[in-house]
């Protein structure tokens, strides 16, 4: 079904591998149309629980195809980039946890893909960088809005601006990945993180995670609003009784998404 992707679902964990190494996974049209019907079955599939997505070969995604890029015009172009924020906005709306796998460069689009995602995992060989201005143009997938609410405006800019790339380990102190892995126990390591999460009320979850990607950036009366609305879901469900009995009886509870 896939030509550029892997797509394949163990122990409710779906994972999701770009598979062009040899254009070091970089990102066209048909790429983002195949991310985008991926991720349509981990928002359907109930029996998926979170999603890994990570590179094959020394590349997470090394940027977007400037090959097929630097035949478009400016009206394909912003078609191009419309399809990219499409589906990172898609994916930062599916209440499950997705974990980037970042095994090598991830570069310009790469960069961007990977900010789309819950959690970023680095590999101790991983590399990140928003290179655009040295092309001519800026990040267009979403990347002058997400890097600087991860890092701060001022080192946003400085990311964008001087194009610099940088290794894991800054990329860890700047707060643009939570973790670092050696390259070999990188999967492990998202798996981890991926059966933690999974270890809690799914409804509890995804109301986390909509009523933070929802809240951030609201002014603090709209955003607690928010909160409110997303807290009586999760407070009616089955999962909540389960949970708190649970805890009064001291033993781990056995949620059921409901």
């Amino acid at each position: 079904m896939y030509e550029n992707i892997k797509f394949e679902v163990k122990e409710g964990i779906a994972y999701i591998t770009i598979n062009r190494p040899q254009a070091m996974n970089a990102l066209n049209c048909d790429v983002l149309d195949e991310l985008t019907c991926a991720f349509g079955k981990v928002e359907k599939d109930e029996e998926i629980k979170a999603v890994i997505l990570t590179g094959e070969g020394k590349a997470f995604v090394a940027g977007a195809d400037i090959a097929q890029m630097n035949q478009m015009d400016a009206v394909e172009g912003r078609a191009m980039m419309i399809k990219g924020h499409n589906l990172m906005n898609y994916m930062e709306s599916i209440e499950k946890p997705i974990i980037a796998a970042v095994n090598g460069f991830a570069l310009g689009g790469g960069c961007e893909l990977a900010m789309a995602c819950d959690f970023r995992i680095a590999s101790e060989k991983a590399k990140f960088g928003q290179p655009e201005v040295n092309l001519g143009i800026i990040p267009g997938f979403g990347g002058t809005q997400r890097l600087p609410r991860l890092v701060g405006k001022a080192m946003g800019k400085y990311l964008i601006m001087t194009a610099e790339m940088i290794g894991a380990d800054e990329a860890f102190r700047i707060g643009l990945v939570e973790k670092i892995a050696a390259p070999e126990e990188l999967i492990l390591e998202a798996e981890k993180l991926a059966k933690t999460i999974m270890s809690k009320a799914p409804l509890a979850i995804a109301a986390a995670k909509t009523a933070i990607n929802t809240g951030y950036g609201l002014d603090m009366k709209t955003a607690s609003a928010l909160e409110i609305e997303a807290f009586t879901a999760p407070f009616s469900s089955q999962d909540k009784t389960e949970g708190m009995t649970a805890f009064l009886e001291k033993r781990a509870a056995e949620f059921k998404n409901k």
